[in-house]
């Protein structure tokens, strides 16, 4: 079964989407986050992939303290990203509620610092791959940081036990998932992949589910929130 993440992206306290990435590529789909989640979670939803983008691009975690409304709101579970710099920025989204936390430009500049959030907290991190191709793409994707085989296999001895890999060329572009890297980068780690960009249809994510046995999530954001199909079609098929 293929557990589904929709995407909470905030920025300025709004939910948005951006393309490819970019900041200056974005539409605002809801003004209130918190209510966003809850329509996913009225929908089904048991995680949501909540994206601090203040974070992300500036350092400032502006928007870290809505994981706690969103955890009472909704009660589901949350995976939390955007801007994890510190163990403190990881252990303060864990006090808000988050029960696991993405690292991503971090652990691609300092491989060090996924080992001593291991150390600090274990299993409730995950390592975020953003790549075009095998190259990977560092500080909102505009500097390579290394090939990404690589960094699975580093990250794979380390104690990682999941990834989430996005093909930055398909994010946001409602073009399909790249299976085929997908495959690779799933037969590269030991650990738990999760799926991010490119989601468009309800086939998409049936390919998804029966891409890799290694593949046991996908993100799902411009999708839903364009209406392209709903999180309760998305959940039955991947389900059934």
């Amino acid at each position: 079964m293929l557990t589904l993440y929709p995407a909470v992206d905030i920025r300025d306290g709004r939910a948005v989407r951006l393309t490819q990435g970019r900041a200056d590529a974005e539409t605002v789909y809801d003004v209130d986050p918190v209510a966003a989640a809850g329509r996913f979670a009225d929908a089904g939803a048991e995680w949501l992939h909540v994206v601090d983008l203040d974070a992300a691009f500036t350092g400032e975690p502006r928007n870290r303290h809505l994981i706690a409304e969103i955890v009472a709101a909704t009660g589901c579970r949350v995976q939390a990203s955007g801007g994890v710099r510190t163990l403190e920025d990881v252990e303060a989204s864990l006090a808000y509620g988050a029960e696991r936390v993405v690292i991503g430009t971090m652990a691609l500049t300092d491989p060090g610092f996924v080992a001593r959030v291991l150390d600090a907290v274990g299993p409730k991190i995950a390592v975020g791959l953003d790549a075009r191709g095998e190259v990977l793409q560092a500080r909102g994707w505009t500097e390579e940081a290394g090939n990404l085989f690589d960094a699975l296999d580093e990250f794979t001895r380390m104690g990682v036990t999941r990834f989430v890999y996005t093909d930055v060329a398909r994010d946001g572009m409602l073009e399909g998932p790249n299976l085929t890297m997908l495959r690779r980068v799933a037969d590269a780690t030991s650990a738990r992949v999760t799926a991010s960009g490119g989601v468009s249809s309800l086939a998409d994510l049936a390919a998804l589910a029966d891409c890799h046995d290694g593949v046991d999530a996908a993100i799902v954001g411009k999708a839903l929130y364009s209406g392209a199909f709903t999180l309760a079609d998305a959940l039955a098929e991947v389900t059934a």
